[in-house]
């Protein structure tokens, strides 16, 4: 009764600001989730890891590209970015990591060769948010295309493994960049990519609105999940409890191994560069 002459009854529900990244962290192992994202101080993080290196070193590079004036780019042009831009952590010493930049040289140069030198993106880099449901949509798109009328979302993958159409189709990352790109923007996105330095491979999956709705929907469940975890630990709930290990290969590799017991028994450490291809 107090609630309804003060006007609670009509007042909005919180949206969930979520992206992908925190999404993915909580389905894998919500204490991965809390240390990330709640624990004060952060517990301390493990070494960077050399894939993650190789990969971020490609995907600046390719932002450093498109930036260049059309003539410039060439695949010679983009190989020099890839050594400009290029880090050695996580790698095992320097003949490693030259070995590896080399690599990476080759897969940007023909991966810009098959590129129209005029392409000019919409976005790179873009940071996309946008209300839908009961969550805010947000994440950072590595590049957004334009296409007869249409945006395009864009990812880089370098991971050692190939890809396949179940991957591109079923990725909620992608799903939600596309729903969030298509209000920040205010243009139509359908299409989503996954292009594959190493092979030169181009996954792509054309969403209909139906299949945009149910990754939406399932976003909403795991962020009201994780919203609900986190409510209650602030009202006193026990973070053990609320925020479960779940071991299992991925521990790994996980940033915050030495601070979990049932991480460690799970699985054997790996070296920073066990996971390069």
């Amino acid at each position: 009764m107090a609630q309804q002459q003060l006007g609670f009854e009509s007042m909005p529900t919180r949206l969930i600001k979520v992206t992908p990244a925190r999404l993915a962290t909580w389905t894998d192992c919500p204490r991965r989730y809390r240390m990330t994202y709640l624990d004060r101080p952060t517990p301390p993080r493990g070494g960077a890891w050399a894939h993650s290196t190789l990969g971020a070193s490609v995907h600046n590079a390719l932002r450093a590209f498109f930036d260049l004036p059309p003539e410039r780019r060439t695949p010679e042009e983009a190989a020099a970015l890839v050594r400009g831009c290029w880090k050695s952590e996580g790698f095992a010493g320097l003949e490693q990591s030259a070995e590896y930049r080399e690599r990476a040289q080759g897969w940007v140069a023909d991966y810009v060769e098959g590129l129209d030198p005029g392409l000019e993106p919409v976005g790179l880099e873009r940071w996309v948010a946008a209300p839908v449901g009961t969550i805010i949509a947000e994440g950072r798109v590595d590049r957004i295309d334009e296409r007869d009328g249409e945006l395009v979302i864009v990812d880089y993958k370098t991971g050692r493994h190939g890809l396949s159409t179940d991957e591109v189709r079923s990725s909620q990352a992608l799903a939600m960049y596309a729903t969030a790109a298509r209000r920040t923007l205010r243009r139509e996105c359908h299409t989503v990519e996954l292009h594959h330095l190493p092979t030169g491979e181009v996954w792509q999956w054309e969403h209909t609105e139906a299949t945009l709705e149910r990754h939406v929907r399932r976003a909403e469940e795991t962020a009201a999940d994780l919203q609900l975890a986190k409510d209650t630990l602030d009202a006193g709930g026990d973070p053990e409890i609320l925020f479960e290990a779940r071991p299992g290969r991925r521990c790994a590799w996980c940033d915050f191994r030495r601070s979990c017991p049932e991480g460690q028994q799970a699985s054997a450490e790996l070296e920073p560069w066990a996971l390069l291809g």
